[in-house]
């Protein structure tokens, strides 16, 4: 089956479009990646989109006119998928959407939305889409994320050692060797937050790791920081940027007016290092393969394998055959393809969830939904072009 996986994470800059061939031998499942599209949020949408996320105030009417925006955002990359990367012959469509909130409480999620409504990709591309798979999770007793770890677990099975699984977004998230799976903290979130601040909109990251490469981390900026209680909550658990957003940085930062902004910048990137390190060996992993957009720091990347001593090695997950920016949208990819097999999305030990779930819910296309039959307790390896681990 071709599949169209969507992704927008949470630093909403853009929609990623990856496709993928996907087919179940016995208990592997086979993953051809098709390659990947990418395209921004116009400049437009993204300041509305960005005005509207916590913790501002905002109005159904925003929210509505959000849902449809980016439902047609995501409708058009999803048709300049089907037609670039699957010549026009892919038959499900997995959208993740655009997370907006994360109702977090008292260390209990109880509710989640992502918007971007796929009756516009529905009708756009004609396929069926398998979107909002997040609140099934949670309504089963679950934190509703991190989804990819059932992908994580699947991939990396049966490779040496302790391998645990590394995303570097808006938000850091880890699958530990044992399955269990949370968000450790801020990725990008407050590095990109500061920057925008700091230089006035005019940069809106902190490209290639160059303003952190010129600064020094202040020790004192940095205590404050990881004295942020979250770090230290029990897994499962998530996070998001109900909590790590530009307030908070700003209420951080005060006393600290006079460092330079280079210096703050470094002073983010070594919180990110040392929360994820810290994640990392409490996990007792041997290595981390690490995806998503903060693997293109350099500086970020340096700063964790410092944090980590070389003990333990981070590589990419480009070295083994998944492309680190595509990821997360192949994963959404394999979810929804699970779905439309009728086969569980999650693992309970991964988001605290009572039990497994089938996840979403699916938008039919213009032939309807059509579910292939399975029989069976469905895969449990996932082989990335050939490549047995």
């Amino acid at each position: 089956m071709r599949v169209i996986g969507l992704m927008s994470g949470t630093s909403y800059d853009a929609i990623d479009a990856a496709a993928a061939d996907l087919t179940i031998d016995g208990d592997r499942l086979l993953l051809s990646p098709l390659g990947l599209i990418t395209r921004g949020y116009d400049e437009e949408l993204r300041r509305a989109l960005g005005a509207a996320l916590p913790p501002a105030a905002t109005t159904l009417a925003d929210v509505c006119r959000l849902d449809t925006r980016i439902g047609q955002a995501f409708a058009a990359a999803a048709a300049e998928a089907d037609r670039e990367l699957c010549d026009g012959r892919a038959e499900l469509v997995a959208s993740h959407g655009q997370t907006v909130y994360h109702w977090v409480a008292d260390g209990q999620v109880h509710g989640t939305l992502q918007i971007g409504q796929p009756a516009w990709i529905a009708e756009r591309t004609g396929l069926p889409v398998v979107a909002d798979f997040r609140p099934r999770d949670i309504a089963a007793g679950g934190q509703g994320a991190p989804l990819v770890s059932i992908v994580d677990r699947m991939w990396l099975r049966g490779r040496p050692g302790a391998p645990a699984a590394l995303n570097l977004g808006g938000i850091a998230n880890i699958t530990a060797p044992d399955g269990t799976a949370f968000d450790t903290g801020p990725a990008n979130a407050l590095i990109d937050a500061a920057v925008r601040e700091l230089t006035r909109e005019r940069l809106t990251c902190d490209l290639d790791g160059e303003m952190a490469a010129r600064g020094t981390a202040d020790e004192g900026l940095l205590a404050v920081l990881l004295g942020e209680p979250y770090y230290a909550r029990p897994a499962p658990k998530t996070t998001g940027k109900e909590l790590f957003h530009l307030p908070y940085l700003r209420a951080a930062l005060t006393g600290y007016e006079d460092l330079a902004p280079q210096d703050v910048v470094a002073t983010l990137t070594r919180l990110t290092a040392r929360t994820v390190a810290d994640a990392v060996r409490a996990v007792g992993a041997s290595e981390v393969v690490a995806s998503g957009g903060g693997t293109r720091n350099p500086t970020l990347m340096a700063f964790l394998r410092a944090e980590l001593g070389g003990k333990i090695p981070v590589r990419t997950s480009d070295e083994l055959g998944l492309p680190s920016a595509a990821k997360e949208a192949y994963a959404f990819a394999v979810l929804g393809f699970l779905t439309a097999h009728g086969l569980p999305g999650t693992v309970p030990q991964s988001t605290g969830a009572r039990h497994a779930s089938v996840l979403g819910s699916i938008t039919p296309g213009r032939a309807g939904v059509r579910v292939p039959a399975f029989e069976g307790g469905g895969p449990v390896r996932l082989v990335v072009d050939g490549q047995e681990r």
